[in-house]
């Protein structure tokens, strides 16, 4: 009788912590979506042997407590030789809940891996769409694993704040 008194203490203090610190999508929406083709149609009689680059950006905005816009803009642009055969920009936003009460670092790692790793399946497809619909061969872009961004981008702050107070100390 005292162990489900317990349990049942622990998980009601384990369900006040979920609904404390939470987290939820309230909408995905495509933001802004820019394709040009500024070859066409001289680009089709080329040799196909494109170079492709992408471009990645990850924003955020406070809409209100708690509830954070988060905008995935990815920038395509392939070139045969010196000429572009395409320029693909697509902005994938997401309005989400993430609550006050999940600590600052957490909520940093949330915003700007968790929430553009949910992102990234919708701007994948909005480009591989776009690049279709010009004609151009299928373009279906890697994963991306924003835990490592992230963390790669947390690494290059510290070090720049490192260097910042470097020359502090030398004085």
């Amino acid at each position: 009788m005292a162990d489900e008194q317990q349990n049942a203490q622990a998980n009601g203090a384990a369900q006040n912590e979920q609904q404390k610190a939470q987290f939820q999508i309230q909408r995905i929406y495509l933001k802004d979506v820019s394709f040009e083709a500024p070859n066409s149609p001289e680009i089709f009689r080329k040799e196909w042997k494109p170079e492709l680059s992408v471009d990645m950006n990850v924003a955020n905005n406070k809409l209100g407590d708690g509830v954070h816009e988060v905008v995935l803009t990815l920038t395509v642009k392939n070139k045969v030789g010196d000429d572009v055969a395409f320029l693909c920009e697509v902005a994938q936003a997401g309005i989400f809940t993430i609550s006050d009460e999940i600590p600052e670092q957490a909520k940093a790692h949330t915003i700007g891996a968790f929430c553009p790793t949910i992102l990234f399946p919708y701007a994948r497809e909005a480009v591989a769409s776009l690049v279709s619909k010009g004609t151009f061969p299928q373009l279906n872009l890697a994963p991306i694993n924003f835990d490592a961004v992230f963390a790669q981008h947390m690494q290059q702050q510290a070090a720049a704040q490192q260097q910042q107070e470097q020359p502090k100390a030398d004085a």
